[in-house]
């Protein structure tokens, strides 16, 4: 079983650069794309683009010094590791041929699962076709409306983690602020130009009237399919947005309106902000959803300044509850897709899924958990539209690895695994945690953890090295997750309790 052997830790000094100075130093490597695959969780697809002698074992290492942090980010070690470590446990080749990522949606035929979903990395014509020539398979376009929009600025805000990267992502930007002409004009360019790419017209309507003609308009200029915004958490006033996806009935409603305009697909991409979701689902499916998008941002507030006591993003000395996005909250949107997916009710629907991915791994555990297609944004505005080479690469090696002959064969293996409530989980054995002293560097960090946060069971001993007490551990894995060097792991013995 294969292993990672690095991790973003790794090269947290990296800025993933446009243009990077240590690629045009080298000249051997595509180093910069080898680091952004490192720090995507694709290092296996790295490891076989390596050429089979390495050429990094005798170098002067000019890419270091030409890094714009000259000599911080380890380049030549991180090159030979992958030749060293990662190169000989391959299990095949990198695929020449990308068809396994084939699939549809609501039987229109996409490239690749991934798609850009509605937002501000899907808002004009330029934007969307360069996203479609880095290899994205469609968009989710951002909201169409026939009112208008003024946002405010700034209007974005984040929680970052040690490396300056975002972990969580907060705006408080509302719809398309083109008019509806405008963007029917993109729509009619765009498949003029890419006429096999997937466009998702996100709409959002004030009454019936309005949801039909702007799903008839949307079809009519070239839409794919259309998404209804039920979601949207900074256009709750009057209505709109979130408060009408809080609201099976009127989620029933307005898919209707939207289905009477309409004879193409329609998804209704709906909130977060609910205790479950199935009851607008299934009110969508009953008005004519062929499909469900999920999850939108979840309302939040983000960092109150100790100063002004106002909360970001500050506009003039306020603020406001805005949606937050981002890695954080991948296992929230596990959950609601897991729940759409266990659904008998929802069966035969497509769910195109969206929360928190920017590595292949997170959009397989999407899929896995029954997603046809994935969306993303806030990594994208984050890393850029590349991003896409390591999605398709990673997820394609998976698939061939596993012997899947396409997307489709992976989807919904992981919701039987799953239950809404813990009392099916046995109880009778422990999993100890497994130290491996080779790796551990005496730091005491899991006794620390588990003498204040767990069970007492860990000591340091003579040698600062972790010595454990079986007779009062519960294997609970505190310390497998505090371990700095990733020293401890699980064991594979289970014991059964006294």
């Amino acid at each position: 079983m294969f292993e990672r052997k690095l991790l973003r830790t790794d090269m947290l000094k990296c800025a993933l650069c446009a243009e990077a100075p240590c690629e045009a130093a080298c000249g051997k490597l595509d180093c910069a794309q080898m680091l952004r695959s490192i720090w995507f969780d694709d290092e296996k697809a790295a490891a076989s683009r390596f050429p089979e002698t390495g050429p990094c074992l005798d170098c002067s290492a000019p890419c270091e010094a030409a890094c714009v942090r000259a000599h911080e980010v380890p380049i030549r070690r991180l090159m030979t590791r992958l030749h060293d470590e990662v190169k000989p446990e391959l299990e095949i080749p990198l695929p020449e041929s990308e068809d396994r990522l084939r699939t549809e949606l609501c039987g229109v035929a996409l490239e690749n699962p991934f798609l850009l979903s509605s937002s501000v990395v899907a808002s004009t014509y330029d934007m969307c076709a360069r996203a479609f020539e880095a290899g994205w398979a469609g968009v989710a376009f951002k909201t169409i409306c026939s009112f208008e929009i003024h946002e405010a600025s700034p209007r974005f805000s984040a929680i970052t983690g040690d490396n300056g990267s975002i972990i969580g992502f907060k705006n408080i930007e509302q719809l398309s602020d083109h008019s509806v002409a405008e963007n029917m004009e993109i729509f009619r360019r765009l498949k003029e130009k890419y006429p096999t790419k997937f466009i998702l017209a996100s709409i959002m309507g004030q009454n019936d009237a309005e949801w039909e003609e702007l799903a008839r308009a949307c079809e009519e200029n070239g839409a794919d399919a259309i998404e209804l915004n039920f979601s949207c958490p900074n256009m709750a006033d009057g209505g709109l947005g979130s408060d009408i996806g809080q609201v099976p009935e009127l989620v029933e409603r307005f898919t209707a309106a939207a289905r009477r305009g309409t004879k193409i697909p329609i998804l209704a991409k709906l909130t977060p902000n609910v205790a479950t979701m199935s009851p607008a689902a299934e009110a969508a499916r009953r008005g004519g959803a062929d499909g469900i998008a999920a999850i939108n941002t979840i309302k939040s507030i983000i960092g109150v300044n100790p100063h002004t006591y106002v909360s970001s993003p500050a506009v003039r000395g306020m603020s406001a509850v805005g949606g937050y996005s981002g890695n954080a909250v991948k296992p929230i949107a596990l959950r609601f897709i897991a729940e759409l997916g266990q659904n008998p009710a929802l069966s035969g629907m497509h769910l195109s899924a969206m929360g928190g991915v920017e590595t292949w791994r997170d959009a397989l555990e999407f899929i896995l958990l029954g997603a046809g297609s994935v969306q993303v944004t806030t990594a994208v505005m984050q890393y850029g539209y590349r991003i896409i080479d390591d999605l398709k690469t990673g997820l394609n090696l998976y698939l061939a690895e596993k012997g899947f002959a396409n997307v489709g064969e992976a989807r919904g293996l992981a919701l039987d695994s799953v239950s809404a409530s813990t009392d099916v989980l046995e109880r009778d054995s422990i999993v100890f945690p497994k130290y491996h002293r080779e790796k551990c560097i005496g730091c005491g960090r899991c006794v620390i953890s588990c003498a204040d946060g767990g069970h007492q069971a860990i000591r340091l001993g003579k040698d600062r090295k972790p010595v454990l007490d079986g007779k009062k551990c519960v294997g609970c894995h505190l310390c497998v997750l505090v371990c700095p060097e990733r020293a401890i792991s699980s064991a594979r013995k289970r014991i059964t309790r006294a």
